[in-house]
């Protein structure tokens, strides 16, 4: 759990030193990008292998209606992901969808794991990303991009679907279906 906790504490303070502390990083220039590259897939690295080595410590069962639930906000994570790169008409109408897509995934994975380590990979990301949006919403006004063409919208959903498969593959190759049988 230590490392799952270390890998956090890289992430969440990689990612928010630039709001928290703007001044300290402005002086590192373009030699500090390096830096918090490096500190986020430090954390990165240590968050996974931190949660796939945690001891299960079951804190709550969670109903087995909530696995579709996940699915369908797994869904809804992937889109938003796409959108963050997407330069369609839906990508002018959210402000952060990127930190949606890891509010909305960290949420949806609360709802079915109710081990100690999943509350503390999840919840931590949550709460990162709920801070995160605050952060950006106080410091800068939102302009809302110019909205592009439909068919990027629909590209959005096409690239959501295949990539949602690859998820659904990589997770039952680790011996985790999303879908009950």
């Amino acid at each position: 759990m230590f490392y799952l906790a270390l890998g956090l504490i890289l992430w969440i303070g990689s990612h928010l030193f630039k709001r928290l502390a703007p001044a300290a990083r402005a002086k590192m220039g373009n030699g500090g990008k390096g830096l918090v590259t490096a500190l986020s897939l430090a954390g990165l690295a240590l968050m996974i292998w931190g949660y796939r080595s945690a001891e299960v410590v079951n804190l709550w069962t969670p109903p087995s209606w909530t696995t579709h639930l996940n699915n369908l906000l797994m869904l809804l994570s992937v889109f938003l992901f796409a959108l963050s790169h997407s330069k369609g008409r839906l990508r002018a109408r959210v402000r952060h969808p990127m930190l949606g897509a890891v509010k909305v995934w960290a949420f949806a994975h609360l709802l079915v794991n109710g081990d100690l380590a999943s509350v503390l990979l999840f919840g931590g990301m949550l709460v990162w990303a709920v801070v995160s949006v605050i952060l950006i919403n106080r410091a800068e006004p939102w302009v809302p991009k110019t909205p592009g063409e439909p068919k990027r919208d629909v590209m959005a959903v096409v690239i959501t679907l295949v990539v949602y498969g690859v998820i659904v593959g990589i997770h039952s190759a680790l011996g985790v279906s999303p879908f009950p049988g």
